[in-house]
């Protein structure tokens, strides 16, 4: 195992549009992954409520009040 320049010093600096190109990379990644896990949620709980409303029972009409006139 011979060691080389590469193991001790910093790498050449990247350029702006490497640096940009990941970031955007990244950004992308981390904004699809959030829309992933809001979209489960959003479908896990429609699922809840649906099942909730079905054993709920259907409440009555309400009756209407009359006013009475004196």
């Amino acid at each position: 195992m011979t060691a080389t320049k590469d193991e001790f010093f910093k790498p050449g600096r990247m350029s702006a549009s490497d640096k940009a190109s990941i970031t955007d990379r990244t950004a992308r990644a981390i904004i699809a992954e959030e829309a992933t896990q809001l979209q489960s949620k959003t479908e896990r709980l429609r699922r809840l409520r649906l099942e909730r409303e079905a054993t709920e029972p259907v409440p009555a009409p309400k009756k209407k009040k009359t006013k009475r006139t004196a």
